[in-house]
């Protein structure tokens, strides 16, 4: 049997999925759609196009976005917001300092507490990474109706909220 093909097939078997699958054969091919766009994901790290292509990594350009949409914070609220340890942001978080892209800043309530802010060097750079990023989704969906994308990042988000309701409900409380 010919190894299957993961960049065209459709369903578990490599074909198309039937037309009403039953429950079990649509779960399937579901969890098999969610395994091949993560193995495209991690393979392009849907990192844009031209020279900003990878140019970032996900861990970076999540944390610069999440600084960017909600503004500075310290790194408990920034790793309870991305359902991560932070430990694990603390780690991710320094060569960003490093290179100039997020600056500790201190509170302003607080001067005692530390916050982390996006430079206007992140800014900048965020941009440049989102612009290329964009253009990718672009080509990707070029074929696309406007509704087709609109359902598609609907459902994506639908999705996503699931998973991450679904981490949250079981993981240990630190009460």
């Amino acid at each position: 049997m010919p190894p299957q093909d993961m960049t065209t097939a459709a369903s578990p078997s490599g074909g198309t999925a039937p037309e009403h699958p039953g429950p079990d054969r649509l779960l399937d091919s579901l969890q098999h759609q969610v395994a091949v766009f993560a193995r495209r994901a991690e393979q392009t790290r849907l990192g844009g196009v031209g020279q900003v292509r990878n140019s970032m990594d996900r861990a970076a350009y999540l944390l610069l976005n999440r600084l960017d949409k909600e503004g500075p914070m310290g790194v408990k609220a920034l790793a309870a917001g991305m359902g991560i340890d932070s430990s694990t942001v603390t780690r991710q978080v320094a060569p960003l300092v490093d290179t100039g892209l997020v600056k500790r800043t201190s509170h302003p309530e607080d001067g005692r507490a530390v916050v982390l802010q996006l430079s206007p060097r992140g800014q900048a750079r965020l941009e440049e990474v989102r612009a290329s990023r964009r253009e990718l989704m672009s080509q990707v969906t070029d074929g696309w109706t406007q509704e087709e994308r609109d359902t598609f990042c609907t459902l994506l988000t639908r999705f996503n909220a699931s998973l991450a309701a679904r981490q949250a409900a079981y993981q240990p409380q630190n009460d």
